[in-house]
């Protein structure tokens, strides 16, 4: 029985980390750019932005490149990750805040713990879950949004076509059993500042 437990933990490992490698962009910032409804222009400031802050970070703490994970779309800045203090997480956000055209910093960064095997699974299965979701379902471009998962709380980023199209997303989130919040930064294609024609 405890084999079988790790064969499916280890398969949805594989699972999520091919999907999420595909989905990740060129640029980096989180969505495919052939779907991408942002101009070139403004991919490009985002990837731009995007290494200026991994820069800024490994120049203040090397380890902060591990524990955080920044996501960058339109201007807007988005982190989540472990760090180890509360003084960390304000220095983080100034750090973000000091990016050359950002227009808003979200901190999402939570208190390191100790490892906990069993909850790191359940979120594992959890963003592998929804993942799941979202490429199947055909009201969604699953490509256009990164996952994140921690304690059971689903923080979903990325850019909808349109208004029902995120509240699928939002939807389809909220179904996935065991989760406890969902927190979106999902802007429509009409939020942003300049988009393909």
């Amino acid at each position: 029985m405890k084999i079988r437990k790790i064969i499916i933990i280890l398969s949805f490992i594989i699972i999520s980390s091919c999907v999420g490698y595909s989905s990740t962009g060129v640029l980096g910032t989180g969505v495919s750019i052939a779907l991408d409804p942002r101009s070139l222009g403004t991919q490009i400031d985002d990837s731009i932005m995007q290494q200026n802050l991994r820069a800024k970070l490994l120049s203040s703490d090397k380890s902060y490149i591990i524990s955080v994970k920044t996501k960058i779309l339109d201007g807007r800045i988005f982190l989540t990750g472990k760090v180890n203090s509360v003084e960390d997480k304000i220095k983080i956000t100034k750090l973000a805040w000091e990016i050359k055209g950002a227009r808003s910093v979200k901190n999402d960064l939570q208190i390191k713990e100790a490892f906990d095997f069993k909850r790191s699974a359940k979120d594992l299965l959890i963003t592998s879950q929804l993942r799941a979701a979202l490429i199947s379902s055909k009201k969604i471009k699953a490509v256009n949004y990164n996952i994140d998962t921690y304690k059971k709380k689903i923080y979903v980023y990325g850019i909808a076509q349109n208004k029902a199209e995120r509240d699928e997303v939002i939807k389809e989130a909220e179904q996935i059993l065991d989760v406890e919040d969902v927190v979106t930064s999902i802007f429509l294609v009409d939020d942003l500042r300049v988009v393909k024609k």
